[in-house]
């Protein structure tokens, strides 16, 4: 048997951009999470309740860069905040160790809290 769990998810993003025009989807600093380039995604947008499946592009972590793009510009604005999720299969014997790695941010989309099984790679994310 295989459950589903949550792998990995950063909350309370800040929209700093969005192109409609864009080829791609959302723009985020996925290293602190552990996401990879492509990863399929949830994301829950806080200010207007929309929810929608995407999938991640890096961005510059130092820059604290959460871009909508593509279709996806449609769903939110500007200082919109966003949580932003990903889960993945485990056995249940690898559900006992596993530890989903969380981040929460603040406005400037800087680190406030880390959980998880290892610590982030930067602390500081300022624009």
């Amino acid at each position: 048997m295989q459950l589903i769990l949550l792998k990995s998810k950063i909350h309370r993003a800040a929209v700093t951009g969005a192109s409609v025009d864009y080829e791609g989807s959302l723009t985020i600093l996925a290293e602190l999470v552990g996401l990879g380039p492509y990863e399929k995604i949830l994301v829950a947008n806080l200010n207007n309740g929309e929810r929608f499946a995407t999938y991640v592009i890096h961005g510059d972590a130092r820059r604290g860069l959460i871009e909508l793009n593509g279709a996806t510009a449609h769903l939110g604005k500007i200082g919109d905040r966003l949580t932003i999720m990903s889960f993945a299969r485990f056995t249940v014997e690898e559900v006992a160790l596993h530890a989903p790695r969380i981040a929460v941010l603040n406005e400037k989309n800087e680190i406030v809290r880390y959980e998880g099984d290892r610590k982030p790679a930067f602390k500081v994310l300022a624009r």
